[in-house]
């Protein structure tokens, strides 16, 4: 990654073509093997209408992650020597089967038993070392301007209480959000409880210096979907010539592939009687997730995932939009960071087994999960989103070249 190429490859932009194309990916420590499975089914799938040559990052105008999802994400987009994405997406898995067990080392004996106990002694459970390691080697001096295609993942700032938002975006204006890649990763999976927060400094061009202080982006939007549409449609109120053609909120426009990293809804773990029973520490040991950490962050992807069902489904455009996500996880497998050999494997063939489930939606009132009419299955649904990606960018490049 070291002397990557200042400028990065630029896709033809929105303005080419007739749709915004966004990718989002959840947060949820180990359970990304999950999302890993479905990115690897889409590139596929891109590679057989467009060649093996062909990357997800191609094809999206923004990518957003969240946690695991930011790790996923910087995956997709870094540049290699040769300014093509660090990663293919059938490379994710077998990064998180080689290196999950050492992000997450597992207690054994004694120590696994009383796992629970460990949330009473001062500072997280992991203290991160590996995962830095890893990823500053893998990223370098990768920063946040260099990557393929538009990236938007969030952290956030313990001392000033509010999101930091990394955001190619961003960075034309803010200079001094343009972070090491490595950082914003470390920052945006430093999940509460889990691993300790993380410190670094950026100084830009100017010799302005910014100290950040950040934590797990799950805490500002663990579901990062709406929040790169935003940033989309901040593009647009700005008159940026990349979206020329685009009026802001025109949502109908906007081709968005939303993926989670489930859930354990099936569990219905809790009940108003045994939360009221519980002092501070229950709200942190009742749990193979923290259920304050596990209801923060389902409460948020949930939401966002109602917000914009409700907005595609008032423009007549839900067929543009596709959320995927297993809500009925149980035991180690709703786990963050049960990395054992058996529990990883078993979330691959959770994501690959996802795709052959119906489209759905949840039901906020009932807590029930609802096939989409006429949705099919994952699997059907993301081979028709390669269809739509893959001929917007063959018409983004034949109206580039009639221009020229």
């Amino acid at each position: 990654m070291e002397g990557a190429n200042s400028s990065p490859v630029q896709n033809l932009p929105p303005t080419n073509g007739n749709l915004i194309t966004i990718l989002s990916i959840d947060g949820g420590g180990i359970r990304g093997i999950i999302p890993a499975a479905i990115l690897d089914f889409l590139e596929s799938q891109l590679q057989e209408l467009d060649g093996e040559d062909a990357r997800i990052a191609d094809y999206f105008d923004v990518i957003a992650g969240t946690s695991t999802g930011g790790l996923i994400t910087a995956m997709l987009t870094a540049p290699n020597e040769k300014n093509r994405p660090l990663y293919a997406a059938k490379e994710i898995k077998p990064f998180y089967l080689e290196n999950g067990s050492k992000i997450f080392p597992q207690k054994s004996g004694i120590l696994g038993l009383i796992k629970p106990v460990l949330n009473f002694i001062p500072g997280p459970l992991y203290d991160g070392k590996y995962l830095h390691k890893i990823l500053k080697e893998k990223l370098g001096q990768t920063r946040l301007r260099q990557t393929l295609t538009n990236v938007v993942i969030p952290t956030f700032d313990v001392k000033y209480l509010q999101p930091t938002i990394f955001s190619t975006y961003e960075v034309k204006t803010s200079p001094l959000l343009d972070a090491l890649l490595s950082d914003i990763c470390i920052s945006t999976s430093a999940a509460p409880t889990y691993f300790p927060a993380h410190y670094f400094t950026n100084q830009d061009d100017k010799g302005n210096v910014w100290e950040f202080n950040l934590t797990d982006g799950g805490v500002a939007a663990n579901n990062p979907t709406i929040l790169a549409m935003s940033q989309v449609t901040k593009q647009m109120v700005k008159n940026d010539p990349d979206f020329s053609q685009m009026k802001p909120m025109d949502y109908a426009s906007f081709l968005v592939i939303s993926i989670g990293t489930g859930s354990a809804k099936k569990e219905k773990k809790f009940s108003a009687e045994m939360v009221n029973k519980w002092n501070p520490l229950g709200w942190v040991l009742n749990g193979t997730v923290p259920p304050l950490v596990e209801m923060f962050a389902q409460a948020s992807g949930d939401m966002v995932d109602y917000q914009i069902s409700v907005i595609f489904q008032a423009l007549h455009s839900e067929a543009n939009y596709l959320r995927i996500q297993d809500d009925t996880l149980t035991g180690q497998s709703a786990s963050v960071d049960v990395a054992t050999k058996e529990n990883m494997e078993k979330l691959g063939e959770i994501g690959s087994n996802l795709l052959k489930n119906p489209v759905s939606r949840v039901n906020l009132l009932t807590g029930a999960v609802e096939q989409v009419e006429n949705g099919g299955t994952n699997e059907e649904a993301l081979k028709r989103f390669a269809k739509l990606l893959s001929d917007e960018r063959r018409l983004r490049r034949s109206k580039s070249q009639t221009t020229n």
